[in-house]
């Protein structure tokens, strides 16, 4: 085992953990979207006011529902990234005071897992790896590694 060495131990699978993970998360904050009282409470955020702005939460607890349930299975998971990106960019610096390092720390680090999504694929167990399986070369793209 390369425990003590800058060599990565299970990159792959390790990236498939926290890729499903932080699917379920999302899924999990994106599920308001299903809760009419939930979301009515949010249409009433000085953020949300005016005609065209009421439906903004709507569409953004569906992006997170369902970039969610595309991480989580690993489906067209670069899509899922930049969605997720988009979503939590917009979250943290139009909904929230921008304050990243401090206040908004949470939609950020979904942004930043975004990031990390988009860069590198799914890592093991997805969708992606199936249907992609011959084109996929080096450690991160083999869900064996």
């Amino acid at each position: 085992m390369n425990l003590f060495t800058s060599s990565p131990l299970w990159p792959a699978k390790g990236l498939g953990m926290v890729r499903i993970c932080v699917g379920a998360l999302l899924m999990y904050h994106g599920w308001e979207v299903f809760d009419s009282e939930i979301m009515k409470s949010y249409t009433e955020w000085d953020s949300f006011k005016g005609s065209a702005t009421q439906l903004m939460p709507y569409i953004g607890k569906s992006a997170e529902f369902l970039s969610g349930l595309l991480l989580l299975l690993g489906v067209a998971t670069r899509l899922a990234a930049l969605m997720t990106m988009g979503t939590f960019l917009y979250i943290t610096f139009f909904i929230g005071h921008g304050k990243f390092w401090y206040e908004d720390q949470h939609p950020f680090m979904f942004f930043l897992f975004g990031i990390a999504f988009f860069c590198s694929g799914p890592g093991a167990w997805s969708v992606d790896n199936l249907v992609f399986k011959n084109r996929g070369k080096g450690e991160l793209h083999n869900p064996k590694a």
